[in-house]
Order: structure tokens, then sequence, then C-alpha cells
């Protein structure tokens, strides 16, 4: 879609380029949700993807996505980690996230990570991956004071974040110790086809922490750190999840999320417990 309110484009380089940043200025790396609406009040777009930032790097302590990394990229990494990080058994976690977002190959290979996450929708896929491995997000600020922060956290509510005018994600960690978890995933749309209407994601530690993550179902990430696989806790903590925080759209009402996302919660402790 052309957007015929942009005025101007920038291609910052380095990181004092990009500053200042305004609330008639839009970020744009892939570009697949910003193209896709009329965007009435944008004046300016910020090309990043001339900062150099390297999409993906891999050390002892995790891996390091770059907020222009394409979800195509981070697809891939579930069958190249195993030859080179055979200890992270979650590797194929990556691949299943990316299958909750509905989307074309086209799409694929240019929505971001970084979009995923500034979008904040209930269904964003790559929320729903960093929610499940412990990810934390770098966000720049124009004055040099970044912070980290667990994207659990960053995601406040349906297309809302506790981002303020000017801040730039940099980019997501996901740490070693998360990535050595076995996970269990379970996602489900009202239609074949259809986006993610909840996405419930298991994971066990090797000290046999469990972490649930519920997202999608609801407006904002619910994460929950228990002891062990324990289905009464999660009962218990899942009927903790207010009312008002199931997501209601036309993917699926509140109720159907609310009962369906515990089923799915059951057979994620099921299966984590017999591996």
């Amino acid at each position: 879609m052309d957007l015929t309110t942009v005025e101007t484009i920038s291609t910052p380089r380095q990181r004092d380029e990009l500053w200042p940043l305004g609330a008639a200025d839009a970020l744009v790396a892939g570009g697949t949700w910003l193209f896709s609406e009329p965007q009435l009040s944008t004046r300016r777009l910020v090309d990043i993807t001339q900062l150099g930032w390297a999409p993906v790097v891999v050390d002892a302590d995790g891996i390091e996505l770059a907020a222009t990394c394409t979800v195509a990229r981070v697809s891939a990494l579930s069958a190249e980690l195993p030859a080179i990080r055979p200890d992270w058994v979650a590797a194929p976690l990556l691949h299943q996230c990316c299958t909750a977002l509905l989307a074309s190959f086209k799409v694929w290979n240019e929505a971001t990570v970084g979009g995923n996450l500034c979008l904040s929708f209930p269904a964003g896929s790559m929320i729903s991956l960093a929610c499940a491995l412990d990810g934390e997000v770098l966000v720049w600020r124009a004055d040099g004071d970044d912070y980290r922060m667990p994207v659990a956290e960053f995601v406040t509510g349906n297309a809302t974040n506790v981002m303020g005018v000017g801040d730039v994600v940099r980019s997501v960690h996901l740490p070693a110790t998360a990535l050595r978890g076995r996970t269990a995933y379970r996602k489900l749309a009202p239609s074949p086809l259809g986006r993610s209407g909840i996405v419930v994601i298991g994971r066990v530690d090797d000290d046999g922490t469990f972490v649930l993550s519920i997202t999608a179902a609801t407006v904002r990430p619910y994460v929950f750190t228990l002891a062990s696989v324990d289905v009464d806790a999660v009962r218990r903590a899942h009927a903790g999840i207010p009312d008002d925080a199931w997501t209601d759209d036309p993917h699926g009402d509140p109720d159907w999320r609310r009962g369906v996302s515990l089923v799915l919660a059951e057979q994620v402790c099921a299966e984590l417990r017999a591996w």
C-alpha cells in the first residue's frame, strides 16, 4: 500500500543518526504491517536496515536476535543449532513459534523480530517465542539510558508496550539456560489457516523448574514459573488470570480461550512428564 502521507525517508547508518524521533516518525525494517494499511499520522519513515546489525549472534550465553532479524532467519535456526549447540534441545521451538504467524514465505522473509514485538499484538509469534525462553529485549533510548527487560513485561496489552516516543528496540536475547530446557508446544486456531487463537508452551529446565507461557489467548503474555511439572499448580495459576485478560476478537471468544488454554496446558504437562 502506498503511504500517501509520508513526506521523507531517512536511512541512518549509525546509532546517533537515529534521533530525533517524534510521533509522526515510523521505524521500518520489513514493513509488512506498516505497508498493509493507511498510516495517516506518519510523515517520515526511518529505515533501520542499514545500521549493520548482525541478524543472529550465537555464543555460549545464548542467542541475540537483532530487531531486524527476519522470521525466516529465526526459523532456520531450528535446523542449524543441533550441529553447533546440541545441548540446546529447545531448538525446534524456534521454528514452531514461527509457524504461529500466519504468513506467506514472502512475509516470512521480510517480517522482523523487532516489528513483531513492537506491534505487541496478542498473536505475535516472536512474543510467544521470547516469553517461552526467558527472552529479554534491549531498548535504545535517545539519551543513552538503555534498558533490558523480559519480553513478558515489555508487552502490556493488546498493541501496547512500555516503549516511549523515541525508543528503539535493538535486539532480543534468548539465554542458554532456557535453550537447554525441554519444551512442549501447543497452538490452536479456529481455522486451519487462521492466525493463532491460543499458544501454550511449557519448558523444563535442568534443575526441574517448569515454565509455562500462555500467549495469543490473552491480551498480554502470562508466564508462570513453578517448582516442577505440577498439573494442580498449573490449574491454580491459570485460574488466577483475570477475566478481562482473555483476548476477545473474531478469532475466538474469551470463554473458548480460557477453557481450551487450560486443556492445552494440561497436555503440555503430560508431554513433559512423559519425556
